[in-house]
C-alpha cells in the first residue's frame, strides 16, 4: 500500500469516527412545524444590579417593562410567527423605554451625545446584519433587519447607515430624542472620574459605566431560530468606540444548528473571546448543552479574564439558559405555553 493509500485510509477512519461520535443537528425548515417547544428570552442588560440600588418603584417597572417586552416576543411565536419578528418586537418595546440603554434611554458619549449599535441574525439562513455609531435612527433594530434583508453588506455605520435608513424609508430623530436626565447626570460623574477628554481611551471606569445593552432569543415553532441586540454602548466614550453588540459572533449569533445568543456586559471582552460565537459552538462540535456551554464561557473562560456580563441562550428544542457573572442582570423567559419567569438579581 502506497503512502498516500495509507493516508487515505486513516482520514476514512478518522471521519467514521467523528461521524458515530458526534451529535447530529437537524438544520430545521419553516414548511411543517415539529415537536419542539417554541421560546423566547430577553435580556435587559447586567451589572452591579442589587436590592440596595433599586426602589420597589424602580424594580417593578422594569419587571413590568421586561414582561410587556417578552409577551410581544410570545404572542408572535404562539401565533405560528417567525422567531424573527418576535426578537424585533422584544427589542423594539425595550428600544422604546428609557429604562434600558437602548434605544430611547441610551447613554451619553463623552461629548454629550448618543451613539447607537444594533445587529440581528437568522439562524437557518446565517444571514445578519448590523449598525453601529447611529445618531438619529429611532429604532436600531429595525435597521439592522433592513440591512440584513435589503443590503449586499453585515454591517453598516455612521452617516452611511442612516442615509440607508432614509431610503429605506425608517423614522429617523434628533439626537436629543434619546435624552434623558439619569443618564446625563451619569455622564457628569462619569467626566469627574475621567478628568480631561483624551485620559478616556487608557483610564478604566467603574463597571456601572460599561453595561447596558437590551437583547432576545427566540425558536418558533418551526425550529427557526434567531437573536437580536441593541445598545447606546458605553457611558462616556469616544473615538467613534464601537463594543460587541453590532458584531456578529461576539454579541449576537444564531445558528439552527446550535443555539442563538444575545450578550450584555463589557464589550471589549467578548469581542475577544467571540463569547455568542463560542457558546455556540460548543453547543455544535462539543454537544454541550445550552447550560453547560453558557456557564463554562461566562464563567470558566470570561470571568478569569475580566469580563464580566452574562447571556441569554435558546436552542432549537426550547432549552433556555441565562447565565451572568455580574450581581444582576435584567431577564425574563417563557416556553411554549408555560409560566412567564423574570428576574433581576443574582439570587
Amino acid at each position: 500500500m502506497t503512502k498516500l493509500s495509507v493516508f487515505a485510509a486513516a482520514l476514512v477512519a478518522v471521519s467514521a469516527t467523528l461521524s458515530a461520535t458526534q451529535p447530529v443537528y437537524a438544520a430545521g425548515n419553516t414548511d411543517t412545524d415539529h415537536d419542539n417547544q417554541f421560546a423566547i428570552a430577553i435580556h435587559g442588560g447586567a451589572g452591579t444590579i442589587t436590592r440596595a440600588n433599586l426602589s420597589d418603584e424602580q424594580e417593578a417597572a422594569y419587571k413590568a417593562k421586561l414582561t410587556e417586552a417578552l409577551n410581544a416576543g410570545h404572542t408572535i411565536l404562539a401565533e405560528g410567527g417567525t422567531s424573527m419578528d418576535a426578537v424585533i418586537a422584544a427589542v423594539q418595546i425595550m428600544e422604546d423605554s428609557p429604562l434600558f440603554n437602548s434605544g430611547r434611554g441610551a447613554v451619553y458619549t463623552f461629548d454629550g451625545e448618543h451613539e447607537l449599535d444594533a445587529s440581528i441574525m437568522d439562524g437557518k439562513t446565517l444571514e445578519a446584519g448590523a449598525v453601529a455609531g447611529v445618531k438619529t435612527i429611532k429604532s436600531p433594530i429595525a435597521l439592522a433587519r433592513k440591512v440584513m434583508e435589503n443590503s449586499v453588506h453585515v454591517m453598516l455605520s455612521g452617516e452611511g447607515a442612516e442615509q440607508f435608513a432614509s431610503e429605506q424609508g425608517l423614522e429617523r430623530v434628533s439626537n436629543d430624542y434619546f435624552d434623558t436626565e439619569h443618564r446625563y447626570q451619569q455622564l457628569q460623574q462619569a467626566r469627574e472620574r475621567l478628568g480631561v477628554a483624551d485620559k478616556q481611551a487608557y483610564l478604566d471606569l467603574d463597571d456601572k459605566y460599561k453595561y447596558g445593552t437590551v437583547g432576545a432569543v427566540a425558536v418558533d415553532k418551526h425550529g427557526n431560530l434567531s437573536a437580536a441586540t441593541s445598545t447606546g454602548g458605553m457611558t462616556a466614550k469616544r473615538y467613534g468606540r464601537i463594543g460587541d453588540s453590532p458584531i456578529i459572533g461576539a454579541g449576537t449569533w444564531a445558528d439552527n444548528a446550535s443555539c442563538a445568543v444575545s450578550a450584555t456586559g463589557h464589550g471589549e471582552y467578548f469581542i475577544r473571546y467571540h463569547v455568542a460565537a463560542d457558546i455556540c459552538s460548543r453547543v455544535k462540535y462539543l454537544g454541550d448543552s445550552v447550560e453547560e456551554a453558557g456557564d463554562t464561557v461566562i464563567h470558566d473562560v470570561l470571568l478569569p479574564a475580566g469580563g464580566t456580563g452574562g447571556v441569554i441562550i435558546v436552542d432549537a428544542k426550547g432549552n433556555v439558559h441565562m447565565p451572568f457573572n455580574t450581581e444582576g442582570m435584567y431577564r425574563a423567559s417563557r416556553v411554549g405555553d408555560g409560566e412567564t419567569e423574570v428576574a433581576i438579581y443574582k439570587d
